[in-house]
């Protein structure tokens, strides 16, 4: 029981690290299909109340990682390597092409921007709370681009693609920042060229190689 404590310097952002640990768990394939998630036991585990594991539970059944039943609590529904397949498959195709279609409605300011959050993720580590900042940082940098689209559809569709894992899997794959940080650095370059064909190259490999870092991490465990 005591490798799932928490710390008291977890305990900052409460909510954020019980789902960030049972996210990690469940990707990592601590759980089964099925396995149900009980709010006393996994509050006693974790340390905490029940307040922030509910709290937990519903942004996990927002992403697909548990379903909510009535009487029986959180089921544990693990995202299959098909899944992950069809989502970054999809990614690659929609933001390959909002990239391209943001292109000229990016202004100056959104260039600063993005230089300023590039900058901001090039000093960060490996580190667990290095890694909670970077994919708040990550997901504003591609949010700038995703939302320069004048595409209403198209932002929705993608909008719905990020609402599980694809935000969250710099924090479980390793030696993930060096690559991720010369492809932002890319994506930069290329928007201030206004280089529409290896800006969405750029995008594509971006997300195609975490895609496949995933898969790699999920077969391991």
């Amino acid at each position: 029981m005591e490798k799932f404590k928490l710390t008291e310097q977890d305990r900052a952002t409460l909510q954020s690290k019980v789902t960030t640990k049972l996210r990690d768990l469940i990707l990592k394939g601590e759980f089964k299909m099925g396995d149900r998630l009980t709010q006393e036991e996994w509050a006693q585990k974790l340390g905490v109340s029940r307040m922030p594991l509910r709290e937990a539970l519903r942004q996990l059944e927002v992403e697909g990682l548990v379903r909510m039943e009535p009487r029986k609590g959180a089921i544990v529904t693990p995202i299959s390597i098909e899944d992950i397949e069809e989502i970054y498959r999809l990614r690659q195709m929609l933001e390959g092409e909002v990239a391209v279609q943001s292109l000229p409605f990016l202004e100056e300011e959104d260039i600063k921007e993005l230089e300023y959050l590039y900058e901001k993720m090039l000093n960060l580590k490996d580190s667990e709370s290095d890694m909670e900042l970077y994919m708040k940082l990550n997901k504003e940098f591609h949010q700038i681009i995703i939302e320069a689209s004048p595409g209403r559809r198209i932002k929705g569709f993608i909008h719905t693609l990020w609402q599980g894992v694809p935000q969250y899997t710099p924090s479980l794959l390793a030696n993930h920042l060096s690559d991720s940080h010369e492809e932002h650095r890319l994506m930069v370059k290329y928007i201030k060229e206004k280089n529409a064909i290896k800006l969405r190259e750029v995008m594509e490999k971006h997300i195609n190689r975490t895609k496949e870092n995933l898969i790699r991490m999920i077969n391991k465990n």
